[in-house]
């Protein structure tokens, strides 16, 4: 896998790990649909490596099944489920933050 030269503000703020990754992926394209093979593409995660949690993660509710287009399914962040959207929340917060310190630097 080849690393992420600029992490995300949410991967610095709370570690890069694959789950992780995959969330910040998802938040990222959160309009968006996928199969599990473009979210770890994505992600930067191995294939193998997202099978292991991303069931946890259909079952919690946090990612749902939108289509089937032949053999793969296609999946997307659940933004109605609560803690999905605090997350989003905070991704929000963590930029705004980000940007206001940059604008005062500047200042």
């Amino acid at each position: 896998m080849k690393t992420k030269e600029n992490k995300s503000l949410f991967l610095m703020q709370f570690g890069d790990t694959p789950q992780l990754r995959v969330i910040d992926f998802l938040i990222d394209n959160q309009f968006f649909d996928f199969p599990v093979t473009e979210i770890a593409r994505g992600a930067n995660v191995s294939y193998n490596s997202l099978k292991t949690f991303f069931p946890h993660f259909i079952i919690s509710g946090m990612v749902v099944k939108t289509r089937r287009i032949g053999k793969s399914d296609y999946y997307k962040l659940n933004v109605t489920h609560s803690f999905v959207s605090n997350l989003i929340k905070l991704d929000w917060i963590l930029a705004k933050r980000t940007a206001l310190r940059e604008d005062l630097i500047v200042a």
